[in-house]
This record gives C-alpha cells, structure tokens and sequence, in this order.
C-alpha cells in the first residue's frame, strides 16, 4: 500500500503578512487622526459671534442705557414709598397740632381776652400781681410752642409734598429713556436682519424656575463699574467679577457643559471679560443642537432670563433670537449661516 501524507496548509508568505500589518496600522492612524480632528472641531471656541461692530456697539449701549433708566426707576419708586409714608405721619401730627391751636383758641373765646393790664390790676395783691404775671408768661410760652410746632409741622408738609412730585417727575424721565432706549435696540436689530427675519414672530424659548444669588450692587442699586480683573477658570484671560458670579451660579443650578468666555480678538463683551459662551452639547462646541442639547440650550437662557436682574444680564443670544431687558425675545443672524454666528450651538450671555 502505497504511502500517503495529509495535506496541510502552507503558513502565509511573510509579504502578505507585512501589507496586511501595513493596511491595519494606516486604517488605526487614520481613524485616531479623523477622532482628534474631530475633536478638536467639537471643542474649538465660536469664532465671531455674529453681527458687526457697530451692531454690537449700538446693543451693549442702548441696553446699558435701559437697564440704568430702570435702576433709576426702581430707586426713584422706592423713594417715594418713603416719602408716602413720611407724609402720611407728618399729616397725623399736623392734625394733632392743629386740634391742640383750636382747643387754645376756644378756651380764649370763651374766657374773652382780656388785656394783660387788666389781669394783673386785678391781681388784688404784690404777691397775686407776680403769681399772675408768672402764669401770663406760661400761657404765651405754651401758645406760642403750639403755634410753633404746627408752623414747622405745615412746613415739613409742603417739603414732602414737593420732593413726592419731583419723584414722579424723576419717574416720568426714566420711563422716557427706557422707551428710546428700547426703540434704539428694535432699530438696530431691524436695520440688521433681512425682511423675511423680521416678519417673523418670536417666543423665548425654555423654563427655568431656579433663582440666582443676586450679584453686588451700589447702595443706590445701580451697577458698580467692574474691570476684566479676575482669572477666568475656562481660558487662560480674565473676567469681571460680575460675569463670574453669573458663571459660577449658572454652574451651580446644574449648567456644567463646557463654558468659554474670555476671547482677546474681535469686538463686543468677550474681550472685555464680560461676555460667556455656554457650549449646548456636551462635547463642545459642534453643529446645531437638536434633541436633548437644544433643550439644555432653551433651559439655559431661560434661567438667565429669568434672573436677568439679578445677575446684571444685558443681553442672550440663543437660536437665531435675542433676549433684550428692554425687549424680550427678537430675531438675530450673524449672517454667515454657521452654528457660530447663529448661536444654534451654543448660548451667549453678556453681563453689565
């Protein structure tokens, strides 16, 4: 019987091996590179924030100008509640004053007033002449006192009366810058967008019921002036203390996704360390957000919104709409279509 082997297969010849190792490594290096690259396109700060300079210039003012006409407005109510209320106890002890006057002045009409010659001829004695020459005295020291008292009573009156109007007059100028305030925004905006933007109707978007520890304020309850001084925790510049706070309470009513906010180039708030750009998806800055990031988008500017005098908003930008204190929600395009300039991935605060 003739003899036979058992086939087998031959090992791969070492070319095929090697091309095969190449292949997978090049596939390796190119998925690692196309995961970086994308990476870095997530996390990679919005570029302009739509709108020119001049937009933003005319923005930042003409709700300065509002938010500091309604601080003058708060102040102006709150000092007239005072001055009410002073007005209403001056009115109560000018009515005390005055019943005091009659009841002298009824006490002497019915006695008749007699001479103060004929009270002390009548006196009958030396010792009678100085008794009632005494009480005399007392009589005239006490009317006048009461006189006295009811004409600085009435005059105090009037002094109230004249600082409660020029409060109101106070309000009535206030109540006018907000309104121009509030027309220069709208022209602004309107002179910006295109006729198809404007004729849309806009609604803010979210809800948020969490409230903001409010931020510092002067003892008039205006806005101190702040400077770019303090390190910024999400870049290597600087911010206000104001935008920190805003930043930080943001943080903690559970808005933890990636945050930039101080940004050297270009114009508007970021440079100045007054500005956060609040990252809508959870890997950073990507395409529009839809779904689940588009609601941390909505609840995020609603909580701004929402405290907006209390963190010293002056303006967010959020899906192609802006939030104004003296206009609510409007249409805002930066114009250049991107996720960026549209702020469809990311929402925009700016501070005082």
């Amino acid at each position: 019987m003739p003899h036979t082997t058992t086939p087998h297969h031959a090992p791969a010849p070492r070319k095929g091996r090697a091309r095969l190792a190449v292949l997978l490594a090049v596939t390796l290096l190119l998925g690692l590179v196309n995961g970086f690259a994308g990476q870095s396109a997530a996390w990679a700060d919005p570029g302009d924030e739509g709108g020119t300079p001049a937009l933003r210039e005319k923005l930042e003012t003409a709700s300065k100008g509002y938010i500091d006409a309604k601080n003058a407005l708060a102040k102006s109510v709150k000092r007239q509640k005072q001055l009410d209320k002073q007005l209403k106890e001056i009115e109560a002890e000018l009515a005390e004053r005055t019943g005091n006057v009659r009841e002298i002045a009824a006490a002497a009409y019915r006695t008749g007033r007699a001479t103060t010659a004929s009270l002390l001829l009548d006196s009958g004695s030396p010792d009678g002449f100085l008794k009632r020459a005494g009480m005399l005295d007392i009589l005239a020291a006490n009317e006048d006192r009461h006189l006295q008292e009811l004409r600085e009573t009435q005059d105090r009156q009037s002094r109230a009366r004249a600082e409660i109007d020029g409060e109101i007059t106070e309000q009535r100028k206030q109540v006018t810058v907000m309104a121009k305030r509030k027309d220069q925004a709208e022209a602004a905006l309107a002179e910006a967008r295109t006729a198809a933007t404007q004729s849309a109707t806009y609604a803010g978007p979210g809800a948020s019921s969490a409230s903001a520890r409010p931020a510092p304020r002067n003892p008039d309850g205006s806005w101190p002036s702040e400077s770019c001084s303090l390190s910024d925790p999400t870049t290597s510049g600087c911010i206000t203390p104001r935008t920190l706070h805003a930043l930080q309470q943001a943080q903690d009513a559970g808005f933890t996704r990636y945050v930039s906010c101080y940004r050297n180039e270009g114009s508007g708030e970021h440079p100045q360390g007054r500005a956060c750009d609040f990252a809508a998806q959870r890997n950073g800055f990507g395409g529009v957000a839809g779904g689940a990031d588009k609601t941390y988008g909505d609840n995020l500017s609603s909580y701004f919104i929402g405290n907006a005098d209390r963190l010293g908003v002056l303006y967010v930008i959020w899906y192609r709409q802006i939030w104004l204190p003296s206009s609510g929600w409007m249409g805002y395009s930066g114009g250049n279509g991107d996720p960026s300039s549209d702020h469809t991935n990311h929402v925009h605060l700016s501070v005082y």
